[in-house]
């Protein structure tokens, strides 16, 4: 399959429009429409970003194999243009410009860096899911805005009631995607 066939593409042109003016930007998408995979490889293809971008992921086992997805999709291996942080595992190197890594991790390199420098975008990916550690780095990245206003902050989740952190956010830009639908056929076998 094509990603480029995914429902998030439809979702591209209005993407990269929005972060052109705007630092903060929150994405609503079905699951399986392609944001945690695409959305990252969009924003390094436009030119927006000139350091990293980080994604931040609630469970190790999807920061490793996003990254290994979406290094697969770019022709590489993960700890090339692609790569992950997560407990017990550094998988980056100097040429790292895609980094997925869990809360606590990014949690910590705020806490010892609190610039971000080298980091142009995180990206909160489902972030329905919250917990305390990406609360308080979405609260520190909307401080670190102040002081860095080129830091550009998304939000996606595909079930999140976008009001209330709207309403946090603002002022903000929001993108949805709608998926696509397909129709589902029941039959049932005969009886024996």
């Amino acid at each position: 399959m094509n990603p480029k066939s995914l429902p998030i593409y439809e979702l591209r042109d209005e993407l990269i429009a929005a972060l052109r003016t705007e630092n903060r930007l929150i994405i609503e998408a079905p699951t399986g429409s392609g944001k945690s995979t695409q959305v990252p490889q969009m924003l390094l293809d436009s030119g927006l970003c000139k350091g990293d971008i980080v994604v931040l992921q609630p469970r190790r086992i999807a920061a490793r194999m996003l990254a290994r997805r979406v290094a697969h999709e770019r022709g590489g291996e993960t700890s090339g243009e692609v790569g992950y942080q997560v407990r017990f595992e550094n998988c980056i190197s100097n040429k790292t410009r895609i980094r997925y890594v869990t809360e606590g991790i990014l949690l910590r390199q705020i806490l010892s860096d609190p610039e971000l420098r080298g980091v142009s975008a995180v990206i909160f990916d489902e972030f329905h899911e919250r917990h305390l550690y990406g609360d308080i780095t979405l609260a520190r990245s909307l401080h670190l805005q102040q002081t860095r206003p080129d830091l550009k902050i998304i939000v996606m989740s595909a079930t999140l009631d976008a009001a209330p952190l709207r309403d946090y956010l603002a002022p903000c830009r929001e993108l949805k995607s709608e998926g696509r639908m397909f129709p589902v056929e029941i039959s049932y076998a005969a009886k024996k």
